[in-house]
């Protein structure tokens, strides 16, 4: 079991092969209201001007409101912790994709971070993978 706690517009996700990805956290920002109301869809989303606003952080307020989140996993899941500098770059199922045609953690990692690079690198890129299980074996 995963439990998680989330401020701000850093993103867990867990990773299930062959490609599927899915979201656990919702981002404090702008946009994320914009999308949750109804107003935008996350496609277009991903190119607003103030989509690096965020409506929630640390140390912003007098009062921290932190999300918490609970996940089952399954054997074979990968949890991926980032920077919205890697998620601003390379849509979730790049980030699926990579990760799973790559056969250690590391090397996703390094090519995660290589990619979102090579697509514009606007932000800081901040990538952690973990396979909770750690069995020793890749996912297939």
């Amino acid at each position: 079991r995963l439990l998680a706690a989330n401020v701000g517009d850093s993103r867990l996700y867990v990773l299930h092969a062959p490609s599927r990805i899915r979201q656990v956290t919702v981002d404090h920002s702008y946009v994320e209201e914009l999308i949750q109301a109804g107003k935008v869809d996350r496609e277009t989303a991903r190119t607003l001007p103030n989509r690096n606003i965020i409506t929630r952080a640390v140390g912003a307020e007098q009062e921290l409101v932190v999300d918490f989140y609970r996940e089952d996993l399954l054997d074979g899941d990968i949890l991926l912790l980032c920077s919205d500098g890697l998620t601003n770059m390379l849509t979730d199922d790049r980030i699926a994709q990579i990760v799973f045609e790559n056969r250690s953690l590391e090397t996703a990692a390094d090519r995660l971070l290589y990619e979102a690079n090579m697509a514009g690198g606007q932000d800081n890129i901040s990538v952690v993978l973990v396979n909770p299980f750690d069995t020793g074996r890749w996912p297939k």
